[in-house]
């Protein structure tokens, strides 16, 4: 064994550093009111003694746990297997350690998970939660309301109740739909069918809106329902065939449910795009480029979303630290909900 040196402490920085131990604690915390000179003195001072603020004793001070809690929604085998997740959570990441925040990943699989999450949101161990790819259904919600935290969304909120002051950040997914099918219409595709996502998420309801504003009244058998999965794509594919032979085009309301049709039309004879084009949603380049051939795909910029999820939630409790509460608006007064353009990304399918 070996002996542990002892740990530095605010008396040993206010010592180097020729100031009081309350000097120290406010730089330390990030008060107000130590002149510059001093401040300057105790970062030289934390530096040299290798100083590390006990972070209990800071939240005390701060009110604060620079701890940030992410949500989402869904089994740890999907956020594991979806490159979407792992870019959404990388644009969360980047915001986050740029502010010296920490980020507490929360996944749920079942009711009882809910339970567990919500008990930790209202338990007082973090200062916000980032919640995303939230279901219908989801409890999650109303816990998140009860435990009485900022909170941020991912994507625009579907459940009923009171919506005022809800925060979220998503993409155009009803135009970005409606630009997909329209380009698909312009190539002269008549027959064009959709593979939605799962319907009881906002995304894909909003994508199979923007299929219908271009189509009108299409043939109900040439939209089949999926789950946003390969294997969903596959067998909404396969489905499609049966019902639609002579069918066209296909819109799919992601890109992994893209790739699983690709799949299915390539075994059944089908050329892409000869016989059918092809056109996905998301433009995740791990997938999209990847694909035979490669997906024509409405982009969204899924890291820029959790980027600016993580920075509104900041932003919004810098204000409530500032101003004794948080609030759904900006400086402005205006909402800081955020919708993100989408753009068309053409190649080989379509």
């Amino acid at each position: 064994m070996t002996d542990t040196a002892p740990r530095p402490t605010l008396e040993a920085v206010a010592a180097r550093a020729g100031v009081s131990r309350a000097t120290v604690s406010r730089v330390v915390n990030g008060g107000d009111g130590v002149r510059d000179v001093l401040v300057e003195r105790v970062r030289k001072a934390v530096d040299e003694l290798g100083y590390v603020p006990n972070q209990a004793a800071r939240s005390l001070v701060t009110r604060r746990h620079d701890a940030i809690a992410v949500v989402v929604a869904e089994p740890e085998t999907r956020v594991f297997a979806d490159p979407f997740f792992a870019l959404q959570l990388r644009g969360i990441s980047k915001e986050l350690t740029a502010h010296d925040n920490q980020l507490v990943l929360l996944l749920t699989e079942g009711r009882d998970d809910h339970a567990r999450v919500g008990r930790y949101l209202a338990g007082g161990h973090v200062d916000g939660a980032l919640v995303f790819s939230l279901h219908l259904d989801d409890p999650l919600p109303g816990l998140i309301q009860r435990a009485g935290i900022p909170t941020v969304f991912g994507g625009r909120p579907g459940w009923s109740g009171d919506r005022q002051g809800v925060v979220y950040v998503d993409s155009d997914n009803r135009g970005g739909a409606r630009d997909a099918v329209r380009h698909l219409a312009g190539l002269g595709r008549t027959r064009i069918a959709h593979i939605t996502g799962a319907l009881d998420q906002t995304s894909a309801a909003d994508r199979l809106d923007g299929y219908r504003d271009v189509m009108g009244d299409a043939d109900p058998r040439l939209i089949a329902e999926a789950d946003f999965t390969p294997a969903g794509g596959e067998r909404a594919m396969r489905e499609l065939l049966d019902r639609c032979p002579d069918l066209d085009a296909v819109f799919a309301a992601n890109d992994l449910t893209a790739s699983g049709a690709l799949r299915v039309l390539r075994e059944s004879g089908r050329r892409v795009p000869d016989d059918i084009a092809v056109i996905g949603f998301d433009d995740m380049l791990p997938v999209a480029e990847q694909t035979d051939p490669p997906l024509t795909t409405v982009r969204q910029d899924i890291e820029e979303m959790g980027r600016l999820m993580a920075r509104l939630l900041l932003r919004d409790l810098d204000r409530g630290a500032s101003h004794g509460g948080s609030s759904g608006e900006a400086a402005d007064g205006t909402p800081s909900s955020v919708v993100l353009p989408t753009t068309l990304v053409r190649r080989a399918s379509a």
